[in-house]
């Protein structure tokens, strides 16, 4: 059910879709279960790849085209994205004058607490382009301020609102939810967050959780929308940004992560973002000054 965007949405734009310079990623202070980020670039910059996490952002200058779903899709100013956990997609600008936008990444199991008391499962949004001036309002509501860390009790009401948002634009029938061992897959997620720097066997799951490890896959890929495996892959890439952000260089960062080798660390970064180590790393230096965010 899409909508129109309305004159009051346009106007809190107004402040943020003026044409930048230059080209560059910015990321904002992180709560636990999102990130968020402020892009502008030109040209075909990311090529495909898959997060473990939904992508929610909205196109603030430019406009925006991505390969998704089989299909080539292009997203307008004001309008939102939503793309799905492990769904393969790219990106770029579809036009000279390049693109503007902010995205937040959050953790599936976010909206599945949210929605558990209903008994249903996370809903699929099948087109990833929509206009609805509410839902766009309230991303910008946690996208507005990059510089700002976000407040407990604002997330609340945040995810609780997203989660009605996607709703009104889910073109399928959201399954009924058995019940999730949410104590197991929280101890699964916790062990694999602290030990995320080494690998971890199944038995070890095993182990913490009560669960064999079949069951205990099935019960995490409903709660988190993603395999241990790849739940943890992707923790220790959030590391190695980390550490990159701070200067290490790239063979410091892959022997630190638990990587093989650089090469190794290259190859599973450009599948999870797109860029190599070594774009990410000048898109972070090249954001324009004088621009909110942290910094």
């Amino acid at each position: 059910m899409s909508q129109d965007l309305t004159p009051q949405v346009f106007e809190g734009l107004e402040r943020l879709c003026e044409p930048q310079v230059g080209s560059g990623i910015l990321t904002a202070p992180a709560f636990p279960g999102i990130e968020r980020i402020e892009a502008q670039f030109s040209g075909n910059v990311f090529e495909p790849h898959r997060h473990d996490t939904y992508a929610l952002g909205v196109t603030l200058h430019g406009v925006q085209t991505f390969r998704y779903r089989g299909e080539r899709r292009f997203s307008l100013p004001g309008q939102v994205i939503v793309l799905h956990p492990d769904e393969e997609h790219d990106g770029g600008a579809a036009t000279e004058a390049g693109l503007h936008y902010r995205m937040l990444y959050m953790e599936p199991s976010l909206l599945m607490e949210c929605l558990e008391a209903e008994k249903i499962g996370l809903p699929f949004v099948e087109q990833p382009v929509i206009a609805d001036s509410a839902l766009a309002k309230v991303l910008l509501g946690a996208l507005g301020a990059l510089d700002r860390e976000l407040d407990e009790l604002f997330v609340d009401d945040f995810v609780s609102r997203v989660a009605g948002g996607l709703s009104r634009h889910s073109q399928l029938r959201r399954r009924p939810l058995g019940t999730v061992a949410w104590r197991q897959v929280r101890a699964a997620r916790d062990y694999l967050e602290a030990h995320a720097l080494r690998p971890v066997r199944s038995g070890e799951l095993e182990k913490i959780t009560g669960l064999d490890r079949f069951t205990l896959s099935r019960h995490f890929r409903t709660a988190f929308a993603t395999s241990p495996h790849r739940y943890l892959l992707m923790r220790r890439l959030q590391q190695a940004r980390a550490l990159m952000g701070a200067g290490e260089g790239f063979a410091d960062v892959a022997a630190a992560t638990g990587f093989a080798d650089q090469a190794h660390f290259n190859r599973h970064f450009k599948k999870a973002y797109g860029i190599t180590p070594g774009q990410w790393t000048i898109l972070r230096r090249g954001f324009p000054q004088g621009r909110s965010g942290a910094r």
